[in-house]
């Protein structure tokens, strides 16, 4: 592709490094930044900006946050004795749309992956154990997605947490085989967040 203009071109080459953004694509969105007030194109710099230089992860459950402390584990209403274990902070968002679970959750980073190079160390995986180990969780939630490596992790995490003495749980297999929690349906998230069932690992698949 030809650009007439080497400014444009650099625009389109760093809006083309986002996930799933193509050169076309950000072809477009450069075009409309050119088209827009200039202030406008500030207010949407200075809000990257900000998030980049001042998001926090929350020091309890790994969530984004604007604070220290997340909302979520802020806020005294919660069932903070039920922790949801989840992938990524997307997850977290997906389950709290289904308005069907009340209690808190861990953000692990990730799941273990060997052939990406992801170990247990890579993820927040020694600060749930910490979390266990205080005495005060009744159930621990695995929400990992349906694949090979989240059931790698869940039963990573099932033989790390078993002699904690906690109710360990995972969600219903109403989320099919193979797929990320984040593009679950809410209906059907929600119904296998409620319908969640011990945690076995005959239920891994094999």
């Amino acid at each position: 592709m030809v650009y007439s203009s080497k400014l444009l071109e650099n625009a389109v080459n760093e809006l083309a490094r986002l996930p799933g953004i193509g050169r076309k694509t950000a072809l477009r969105l450069a075009l409309h930044l050119i088209r827009q007030e200039e202030a406008n194109v500030e207010s949407f710099s200075q809000a990257i900006l900000k998030m980049k230089q001042e998001i926090k992860r929350c020091h309890v459950c790994h969530n984004i946050s604007d604070t220290e402390r997340c909302e979520i584990c802020a806020n005294p209403k919660r069932d903070h004795a039920t922790v949801c274990v989840v992938q990524d902070i997307r997850d977290v968002m997906a389950i709290e749309n289904t308005g069907q679970f009340h209690g808190a959750y861990h953000v692990l980073g990730g799941i273990i992956s060997p052939v990406d190079g992801i170990g247990p160390e890579d993820l927040t995986i020694a600060s749930l154990i910490s979390r266990a180990e205080t005495g005060d969780l009744k159930e621990i939630i695995l929400a990992l997605p349906t694949t090979i490596e989240g059931d790698t992790t869940n039963f990573y995490l099932s033989q790390k947490l078993k002699d904690t003495g906690i109710l360990l749980t995972t969600i219903s297999r109403g989320i099919p085989i193979g797929d990320d929690i984040e593009y679950a349906d809410e209906i059907t998230l929600g119904r296998s967040i409620l319908n969640r069932i011990p945690f076995d690992t005959g239920n891994l698949q094999n």
